[in-house]
């Protein structure tokens, strides 16, 4: 399967110069299609376009940018099966989980830009005068493997319905699904130049989109150390700089709650794809006096896991994106066993079923105290942190001890007393009793979690620059 061509001015076009990449399977570890990696002449190629695209494509009328997104929801919908299965290749996700998450999240993107699109005011009055919202202009997108279509669509979305012009750079470890969406793009019919696609690495194609003086704003979502690399590169050309970073959330259980049902819960929940997920309860708090049950109740999560080929439907679990990550995880695993915390479940290793693949034991570590490095660094796969507390207080001490502030979670049989807990969360989200992720509301970090915000309204505004037109009394009258 070659993918060898970019996707630049309503046309796949052959790179300025020839390099490419294997893109491989981690559930077999072996190189099943090539990418080309970009140049920075591919970017300023791309970045050119969305430039003269972006001169007529901000004036289209709200109706006809709502047909366009409405032709892409159509097209996205009869490949979601293409779309999924391509994600399952690429970064391992287990096909059912591929099908209605991952997949089915990022069609939500593009019918929630049309539903804002829809519905928003550009402009209005302010007293006499007038405050109108523009589309920033041409838009670098710069996304994650993890959620490779969900982070694409989250940012392509609102930028195509706000009427900018994008230069979307996809991770070079799982492009292949972005590429299906380019195609998707094209078969609506929408304008040359519009969208734009260049394959590459971070460090490239990356860094030369943050860079480049045509490209007014910037969207990254990745890792803590890459997001400041990204804005000092994008502070020469002052262009707006959203980001979506790390994470090391802390799901709080309080004393009144069903501890067996949060504990099985809360370890689902930080396994979701694989671990792989930035907003993942990674620190699990409980009452000191409730270790053991909990222990019991997090050894029962572990083994109802199927771990195995993600095209089984079956699987609930697969493997790691590749051997960097799968390095990390047994590094960070051995950590927590030399600094002393107890091994409730997993461990080193691969599972003993498989002996083949990315696969990572699915691993549960107790009394974690907060200076372990399991309990600061960012995993980035299945291994939880049972940490105790004695107070309330400390508990919301241990849970905001993070550079990080992405999200955070609360179980109580008392509302009230789960919401003043989540007022005193340094975080972007927090999530009430296994409330389910609503991809309306505003999504983005405290701290070194990032900046700006996606999904619905307020991930539509960040697309979007404010305008003040004073003295206009004419039709005020």
């Amino acid at each position: 399967m070659n993918k060898l061509k970019f996707y630049i001015d309503g046309a796949w076009v052959d790179p300025a110069t020839p390099s490419t990449l294997g893109i491989v399977n981690p559930a077999t570890e072996e190189t099943f299609a090539q990418i080309s990696l970009g140049s920075r002449q591919d970017v300023d190629r791309a970045a050119r376009a969305a430039r003269r695209a972006f001169a007529t494509w901000c004036d289209v009328s709200v109706e006809a940018r709502l047909t366009y997104l409405r032709k892409v929801i159509e097209g996205f919908r009869a490949r979601l099966p293409d779309l999924a299965r391509m994600m399952t290749l690429e970064m391992g996700a287990p096909i059912t989980f591929a099908t209605e998450r991952q997949a089915t999240v990022a069609l939500f993107h593009f019918e929630e830009a049309a539903r804002v699109l829809a519905e928003y005011r550009f402009e209005e009055r302010m007293g006499t005068e007038i405050v109108r919202r523009e589309p920033i202009g041409v838009c670098g997108l710069i996304t994650p493997w993890n959620w490779p279509l969900n982070q694409v669509a989250s940012k392509v979305a609102p930028a195509l319905a706000t009427g900018c012009t994008v230069v979307l750079k996809p991770s070079e470890i799982a492009p292949l699904s972005a590429m299906l969406l380019a195609e998707i793009i094209h078969d609506a019919g929408i304008p040359a130049g519009v969208f734009n696609l260049v394959n590459g690495d971070g460090p490239v194609v990356g860094e030369a989109i943050a860079a480049h003086p045509a490209i007014d704003m910037v969207s990254f979502t990745g890792s803590t150390s890459a997001g400041i690399r990204v804005a000092k590169l994008a502070a020469d050309t002052v262009k707006r700089v959203a980001q979506e970073l790390g994470g090391k959330s802390a799901n709080i259980i309080l004393g009144d709650a069903d501890l067996k049902t949060a504990v099985i819960e809360g370890v689902h929940a930080c396994y979701t794809n694989g671990g792989q997920n930035c907003q993942s309860p990674t620190r699990m708090l409980i009452p000191r006096a409730s270790r053991d049950a909990a222990f019991a109740a997090a050894r029962e999560a572990v083994d109802s896991i199927r771990l195995g080929d993600p095209l089984d439907p079956a699987s609930t679990m697969g493997p790691m994106v590749n051997q960097g990550q799968f390095d990390k995880i047994q590094d960070l695993i051995q950590s927590g066993i030399d600094e002393g915390a107890t091994l409730i479940a997993g461990g080193m290793g691969r599972p003993a079923e498989v002996n083949r693949g990315y696969y990572v034991r699915p691993t549960v570590f107790g009394d974690v105290t907060p200076q372990m490095r399991i309990a600061r660094e960012e995993i980035f796969g299945p291994v939880m942190s049972i940490m105790s507390y004695d107070t309330e207080d400390e508990a919301v001490d241990i849970a905001n001890d993070t550079p990080f502030g992405l999200a955070g979670f609360v179980q109580s049989k008392d509302l009230d007393r789960a919401r003043k807990i989540a007022n005193r969360i340094r975080a972007g989200r927090v999530y009430l009793n296994g409330a389910r992720f609503d991809r309306s509301l505003p999504f983005g970090g405290y701290k070194q979690s990032g900046n700006g915000r996606e999904f619905g309204v307020f991930g539509f505004e960040e697309y979007l620059e404010v305008k003040a037109i004073l003295g206009y009394r004419a039709s005020a009258q």
